[in-house]
């Protein structure tokens, strides 16, 4: 004894020292090592059951729990029998003995390790573990402390570490699922008895002023009478340990729903009593202060009624009391709801249980409604305000939840009165108190509208009926929308966004919020298009009338011009009602499909007004270069006028398809209205292609230009002036006029759609051709004129100062070729041989400068973009001869070398370079012609014995990488490479990588090094090992196994048997994962034995 008590001083003074601030980190590493070496001794754990029931110290009680948790999770299989049996006998009555006295984290830590053992050794050798969990939820005293139990061996045994083999963990949970209807009747009652001996049941309701709307409401929604009794009856009063011991109750009730499969052992009685306390969520009283909830494992105080005596009257310590109950009694409601959302969460729900699903459903919206009633003292946004943010957030989980995985089930129910749940979850949406809480309701707004969506689709007999159900509730949702996105409604909250700084989508958090708005508009548009149109064009009207009237505000003083809007509130009102017209041009641009094809008639002067609207609004822009204007408040007002003039140009933009089909079906009726509007958009569009305009508005002109050439295709487009100006500007450019790249591309794009796209509704005799074929040539000969002058001044070895100028003339003419040739991909044999006879010269170049600027793989890769794009695009216009002389170009160039260097050591930019050579060999081999077929063998030639065994290499070696992006990233390949070409088929692969390959995947595994890909990873050995089953099975299966580390020859016949000789995925996967899990886990028992063991 009294060594003992002197190793415990001493222990003592080590963990003093070890946590004290002047301890050096030295010393530390000492008394780390020291502690480590005590732990590993087998007898270790007698002096530490003594420290336990001896000292007070915090520090050392914890280590002297570690000691047993490391003697328990990886040596248990070692200790002796005798010493099994008296631990299992000692720390349970050490946690009886101590649990009021020592601290929570102490007391939590004593329960995990008892409930490891229990992992281990119930019901074998510890048949009373159970037992004994349940005899102390029983005692009433002791409750608290064996709902911890419980909910601990919920946690361990259900979903066990893989410290277990895979036989034991099904073995646990059959254990556990036995002991499930025993458990939550022992939960129900705790529940129902704390209710009734605390609740206070009125026999005649006080008055309420809603008392009337209440039951009206509940007699709509329910006939039976059990369920309207729940909102009028108050809610129970529990004192401090109630609440305490009731919290507990939930947050077991929460992880076994997590895990238990939905049966009939989960009670109407225990719906009842669950529902009884997701009522005190919805209490104004219940506001707790931020960080209020944490959890059980945390607060000594919310844990151990034992140390929160009942408070006197009187005093400061009553108040804290009372502030301590708000807290608990909030804690309640949450618990409550995440015990409902773990049950809601399940999709799979067996028929005996949609009974149970819809008394749920029922019963939650009878909490809806509580939330969303108002009175005399409250409305609906103050009772929100005041309740606590962790449950609203349950509680829109649990509408999230209900609407996505059982509005289907439930919908068509009469028991389920949907359009009144629609109207409360209405005035829940619009009535959220935060940001987050609302994107989180839209959200459910827009599943929503996705199922009516899918429903209509499915019902298109029906559609009217089941529109008819819900117009009014999806119109005022509509509505409601559109007013939140407006400053001029809602001005307080919006004024609260962000609109500077980016989230992870490159998004600010105003641009989130629209987007998310004008996502579930655009939802109602698709269901309802004319009531949407209704609803929104009238409201832009208005915005549009400000902006039209802004010109008479405009005054020019010499060179100057100035909006002269100056005083403070009309430069306020003028920002708001500018920022609104930016929204609902965005929203009228998403109307814009609604328009064409099947209903293109019907509801041809609608979109003819919008379009007209529209059309106005962007000359008028343009005209009056309101963008270029000076303002008193330049920072605000300048952007405004920039970002509606932008908006205006992408919402007419969306309107290109209908105006192409306005172009084919009605313009000859109307031939001067439709020539009006291109004019008139070409006008608009055309003063805003240059460098003195903003960047926004020119990419939004650009953008617009390509459509209508593109899209529309009007004839009349290239005699136009405004037209004629633009070629002037780019076939006469230089570097210090040139537009930006990507606007550059753009116009350039749009220059060659006018010329080479067939123009719609004339034969071919009338397409002139000729002219536009010589016009073509012109605009290329200008764009590459500084490209086609490279191949005259470059040697063999360009210069170093040479050198960034060329590169940087190839990088800016390439992608404007490329974007060429690609837009006429899809089109007529005419257009793709005019453009072919425009660039030849430029591809000739290309194939003369690409040896050069092989050791330049950024050079390299733009230039066999363009390639690649030239090969899927105009392969036959290019011909044999010159087809052939390209590819031996490019054989001759990749050499096994060359590749090695791109693959190895280039990095992201080289294997880019790599892949497109490959994709452009793989449009020639695939070419059905047969005067391509000649290329076939040196193709095949080069794949085979230099691509292959390079690729094969990197591949291998980034799977020993500890990068899971490029992991990732490379099994996928592997995957995709398999799927298209029969990778793992093909000979080479199958006698000298399959099995290396599986090898490395399978450690992979092992290892544990790229958990987050498991799936990934097993779906690749499965494929590499179906290739041939009979050889993976008979061959590297025993292979891998006799070559396996750390097991005996009896444990390797065991996994061997385990893995089944199936040959279906599902099946596979388990057998894998059975096989991974049990190699680790005989790993970590033959470890934990002590030396010298003879192992049988």
């Amino acid at each position: 004894m009294a060594s003992e008590e002197a190793s415990l001083r001493a222990l003592e003074s080590l963990m003093t020292e070890f946590f004290h601030s002047c301890t050096t980190n030295e010393r530390k590493r000492e008394i780390e090592e020291l502690l480590n070496n005590f732990a590993q001794q087998t007898v270790a754990w007698r002096q530490c059951l003594f420290f336990l029931s001896n000292t007070r110290n915090e520090y050392v009680m914890m280590y002297s729990l570690t000691v047993f948790e490391n003697l328990v999770n990886k040596m248990w299989i070692g200790v002796a029998s005798q010493d099994k049996m008296e631990i299992r006998g000692c720390l349970p009555k050490l946690l009886l003995a101590q649990h009021k006295s020592v601290p929570f984290f102490i007391r939590n830590k004593l329960c995990k390790v008892i409930v490891d053992i229990g992992r281990q050794d119930w019901p074998m050798f510890y048949h009373d573990f159970f037992t004994n969990t349940l005899q102390l939820i029983q005692s009433p005293a002791l409750a608290s402390l064996g709902l911890m139990m419980l909910k601990t061996t919920s946690e361990e045994l259900a979903c066990p570490r893989e410290d277990l083999s895979v036989a034991r963990k099904d073995e646990l949970r059959k254990l556990l699922l036995g002991q499930v209807p025993t458990v939550l009747g022992l939960l129900t009652g705790i529940l129902e008895t704390y209710w009734d001996k605390h609740s206070v049941i009125a026999s005649t309701p006080p008055p309420s002023p809603t008392s009337g709307e209440s039951a009206e409401l509940l007699g709509s929604l329910f006939q039976d009478s059990r369920y309207s009794k729940l909102l009028c009856q108050p809610t129970a009063t529990l004192d401090n340990e109630s609440q305490q011991l009731c919290c507990l109750v939930l947050e077991c009730l929460a992880h076994l729903f997590s895990w238990i499969p939905l049966s009939t052992s989960i009670t109407p009685t225990l719906l009842a009593s669950i529902f009884h306390f997701a009522r005190f969520g919805c209490d104004l009283r219940t506001k707790a202060k931020p960080g209020s909830f944490i959890s059980s494992n945390c607060s000594n105080g919310q844990l151990n009624p034992g140390n929160m005596p009942p408070a006197p009257n009187g005093g400061g310590r009553n108040g804290q009391q009372s502030e301590g109950n708000k807290v608990d009694r909030a804690r309640l409601g949450v618990y409550a709801m995440t015990c409902v959302n773990e049950l809601v969460s399940k999709n799979c729900v067996p028929m005996d249980f949609e009974e149970y699903l819809l008394r749920m459903f029922q019963q939650t919206f009878v909490l809806l409604q509580r939330l969303t009633r108002e009175n005399n003292s409250h409305t609906v946004k103050s009772r929100l305000q005041e309740l606590d943010e962790s449950y609203l957030e349950k509680f829109t989980d649990f509408l999230r939840l209900f609407v996505s995985v059982h509005l289907r089930r439930i919908e068509s129910s009469p028991q389920f009165p949907i359009v009144e749940f629609l109207g409360l979850l209405f005035k829940y949406t619009f009535n959220q108190p935060t940001h987050e809480g609302y994107f989180a309701c839209l959200d459910i707004w827009s599943v929503f509208l996705d199922f009516l969506t899918t429903k209509t689709k499915d019902r298109l007999a029906d559609r009217e009926i089941v529109l008819n159900r819900y117009k009014d509730a999806i119109g005022l949702l509509l509505r409601e929308v559109l007013n939140r996105i407006q400053f001029r409604y809602n001005q307080a909250q919006l004024e609260e966004l962000d609109d500077e700084t980016l989230d992870d989508d490159q998004q600010t958090e105003w641009q989130r919020y629209l987007r998310q708005s004008l996502e579930v508009v655009a939802k109602v548009m698709e269901l309802l298009p004319s009531d949407a149109f209704s609803t929104l064009f009238p409201v832009l009207q208005d915005n549009l009338d400000v902006y039209l009237g802004l010109q008479q505000f405009i005054v020019t003083t010499g060179s100057s011009r100035r909006l002269n809007v100056s005083a403070e509130n009309d430069c306020r009102r003028l920002h708001c009602s500018l920022r609104d017209l930016s929204s609902l041009l965005q929203a009228v641009g998403r109307l814009a499909e609604h328009f064409i094809g099947e209903v293109f008639a019907a509801r041809f002067n609608d979109a003819l007004a919008v379009v007209e609207r529209l059309v106005e609004v962007t000359c008028y822009g343009s005209r009056t270069s309101l963008y270029d204007l000076e303002t008193a408040v330049p920072s605000v007002l300048k952007p405004d006028l920039i970002d509606v003039h932008a908006q205006a140009l992408s919402a007419l933009q969306a309107y290109s398809h209908w105006l192409a089909q306005f172009y084919s079906e009605v313009h000859s009726q109307n031939q001067s209205q439709f020539m009006n509007l291109i004019t008139s958009t070409i006008d608009a569009s055309s003063p805003l292609i240059t460098t003195k305009v903003p960047d926004k508005l020119m990419l939004s002109a650009c953008h617009l230009m390509v459509s209508i050439t593109s899209t529309v295709r009007p004839v009349f487009l290239v005699t136009l002036p405004a037209v004629r100006n633009i070629f002037n500007l780019i076939t006469t450019e230089n570097q210090t006029r040139r537009l930006p790249q990507e606007e550059h591309m753009l116009v350039c794009r749009a220059l060659s759609n006018m010329l080479l796209l067939p123009w719609p509704n004339l034969p071919e005799s009338e397409q002139q051709w000729q002219t536009r074929s010589s016009n073509h040539a012109s605009l290329l000969a200008a764009l590459t004129r500084e490209y086609k002058g490279i191949r005259g001044t470059v040697n063999i070895t360009p210069r170093q100062p040479d050198l960034n100028n060329m590169k940087a003339v190839m990088q800016q003419t390439l992608p404007v070729l490329r974007d060429i040739v690609d837009s006429v991909s899809g089109e007529s044999t005419k257009s793709r041989q005019i453009c072919y006879q425009s660039l030849q010269e430029s591809v000739q170049v290309s194939l003369s400068l690409f040896p050069v600027f092989i050791q330049q793989p950024d050079v390299t890769d733009e230039m066999l973009a363009f390639f690649l794009t030239l090969f899927q695009a105009l392969r036959v216009q290019m011909g044999v001869a010159f087809t052939g002389q390209i590819i031996h170009t490019f054989l001759s160039m990749f050499t096994r070398e060359q590749l090695a260097a791109s693959i190895l050591q280039e990095g992201s930019a080289g294997c880019r370079v790599v892949q497109k050579f490959l994709k452009i060999l793989q449009v020639v081999v695939q070419e059905p012609s047969q005067a391509f077929k000649p290329f076939l063998p040196s193709i095949l030639s080069l794949c085979m014995e230099q691509v292959y065994p390079v690729v094969a290499e990197a591949f291998g070696q980034s799977f020993l990488q500890p990068d899971i992006h490029i992991f990732k990233q490379n099994i996928c390949y592997l995957e995709s490479l398999n799927s298209k070409h029969k990778l793992y088929h093909r000979k080479l692969f199958r006698t000298s990588m399959l099995f290396h390959f599986i090898n490395v995947l399978l450690q992979v595994l092992l290892h544990k090094s790229h958990d987050l890909l498991q799936e990934e990873i097993t779906l690749a050995i499965y494929n590499m090992a179906s290739v041939d089953f009979d050889a993976f099975y008979s061959a590297f299966m025993p292979e891998f196994l006799n070559g396996c580390q750390g097991v005996d020859s009896s444990q390797r016949a065991v996994l061997a048997r385990n893995f089944k000789l199936e040959r279906d995925l599902p099946s596979f996967t388990q057998s894998v994962q059975r096989l991974v899990n049990d190699l680790r886990y005989y790993r970590l028992c033959n470890s934990s034995l002590p030396t010298g063991t003879i192992k049988l």
